[in-house]
């Protein structure tokens, strides 16, 4: 594959984070490849806009058109992740391969318990304490070159209800017989919540294979920012030419 066929990546961030999560991937990426890395709809720099798997299919599919080459690999992490298998549904002609990290649980029945667990501690502690936590955390266990940015876009806490209230119930492994192209289950090893149901989402679709981040947790591309983002080339590469 030559620099010209090299696919778009459209990156998609995780819950409360913004596209600043992927500052690592986007750095190491952008000689190679056009990507754009998006904002989902109460996050970031959409921080007013209100959630919604409508919207959030729209902005995913407004940044692959943006990049002008066509169908583009989209990598989703957690909430993006979800987000990214609801654009494969309805956009699969603008879909050339997925990148699912952190999102091969059910969604459905009593894998919701994280979730809503998630969905209804939120909105019980203010948001400068939650700040607080999250950059400490993040500090704690990073290199400020990996998460500044995202500690500097701020977290959308305030959408974390709504955003995951949509998603539950949502989802399953069946979700996969809709995506038209290629897939890499891109999880941390040590992600054991969200990683549950890979063996089924990886079942449920003819062209999908699993790969762990060794000793990785949930956020893998913070863990292991080398290792995610030579994940994703190697799955970029591999894809098919555009038909």
């Amino acid at each position: 594959m030559t620099a010209a066929d090299a696919p778009p990546i459209v990156f998609v961030h995780g819950t409360r984070f913004s596209a600043a999560q992927w500052s690592p991937q986007v750095a190491a990426l952008t000689q190679d490849f056009p990507l754009a890395a998006v904002d989902l709809p109460g996050h970031g720099a959409r921080s007013a806009q209100p959630w919604s798997l409508n919207a959030a299919t729209e902005i995913i599919a407004s940044a692959v058109d943006s990049l002008g080459r066509g169908p583009a690999l989209v990598v989703g992490h957690s909430l993006g992740g979800y987000a990214s298998l609801e654009f494969a549904r309805r956009c699969p002609e603008r879909l050339r391969g997925l990148v699912l990290a952190g999102a091969s649980a059910s969604t459905r029945g009593p894998w919701t318990a994280p979730y809503r667990w998630i969905a209804g501690l939120v909105p019980r502690i203010p948001a400068y304490r939650l700040t607080r936590w999250n950059d400490r955390l993040l500090r704690r266990l990073y290199p400020p070159e990996v998460v500044e940015a995202t500690i500097r876009t701020g977290y959308a806490f305030h959408t974390v209800p709504v955003a995951w209230s949509e998603v539950m119930g949502r989802f399953d492994a069946q979700a996969m017989r809709h995506v038209a192209a290629p897939v890499l289950i891109l999880n941390g090893e040590k992600d054991t919540v969200f990683r549950s149901g890979e063996r089924d989402f990886a079942r449920a679709h003819p062209h999908a294979r699993v790969e762990l981040i060794p000793r990785a947790r949930h956020l893998a591309n913070f863990d292991d920012p080398d290792a995610f983002t030579d994940a994703v080339r190697r799955f970029a590469l591999q894809l098919p030419d555009r038909t």
